[in-house]
């Protein structure tokens, strides 16, 4: 394939995100790795859940799949074992992935099927007009949900090492270059990629713009699980780069690829 430039792979729909949201980097930085690997449009799929974030594949020109409520995972499972030939990416953010859909991510981890997945995490509902999420800091003003400002936040990266993901990284929608590079890592990463996005919502959360400040880079990207684990006991949140990266048997595919049947031939072992 020619290489195409990256607005090959937006689609013609303009993005409904609010001005200065960080969801239009991932639309950005997703493009440009799509154009790096030089992936064909029919070899790409896209599969999201609810929520701001999970707007991404109606922006993009390639395969997409805008699910149910935290399912995006099991759907990108499913696809990808079916069709192993596919680049298969996931988009979720910090309600989507870590309330309804934890126990999925777990279990996403746990198998390490060979799937990208990336959490657009900006602390709050933003689509539902700011409420208090999964990863939302103590003591945030909330009149809908008093009592859970009280809750210690959910940690993802933690959550992701010990679930078994064999690929872990944290980039921030303020530096997109860094995140079209670990997209390209990622992406060629034998085994479940996760990314987790510290993506600002400046709608709700205006004091995020001051991450461009206090990001820091981790300090080194390891295969040794203990290391990564004290690496993430120590961070603070906002440390960016990719901390854990690992090799792991791959959840194997459903069917070889070269044995394919078309939808005739799989209707004939249904219809007597």
């Amino acid at each position: 394939m020619t290489k195409e430039k990256p607005r090959f792979y937006k689609s013609d729909k303009k993005p409904i995100w609010c001005t200065g949201c960080g969801d239009f980097t991932v639309l950005t930085s997703l493009a440009k790795a799509l154009s790096k690997l030089e992936l064909s449009r029919e070899e790409v799929a896209v599969i999201s859940g609810i929520g701001c974030s999970s707007r991404l594949p109606a922006y993009t020109s390639v395969y997409g799949f805008h699910g149910i409520h935290g399912r995006a995972l099991p759907i990108a499972t499913g696809l990808k074992v079916a069709r192993p030939e596919l680049t298969v990416l996931a988009a979720s953010g910090d309600g989507d992935c870590f309330s309804i859909g934890t126990n999925h991510f777990i279990h996403t981890c746990r198998r390490n099927v060979d799937i990208t997945l990336i959490v657009m995490d900006n602390h709050i509902y933003g689509m539902t007009k700011g409420q208090v999420s999964p990863t939302t800091e103590i003591g945030f003003a909330d009149k809908l949900a008093t009592h859970d400002s009280d809750l210690q936040p959910l940690q993802p990266l933690a959550l992701a090492l010990v679930s078994g993901a064999s690929y872990i990284a944290r980039a921030y929608s303020g530096e997109p270059e860094q995140l079209t590079d670990i997209l390209v890592e990622a992406i060629k990463h034998p085994g479940f990629s996760f990314i987790h996005l510290l993506c600002q919502c400046i709608t709700y959360c205006p004091e995020q713009k001051e991450w461009k400040k206090l990001v820091q880079p981790f300090a080194e990207t390891t295969s040794d699980y203990a290391k990564a684990n004290k690496m993430i006991e120590q961070d603070n949140g906002l440390q960016t780069g990719v901390v854990y990266n690992s090799a792991r048997r791959v959840w194997p595919a459903a069917t070889d690829p070269g044995t394919l049947q078309s939808l005739d031939e799989l209707d004939k072992q249904f219809i007597k």
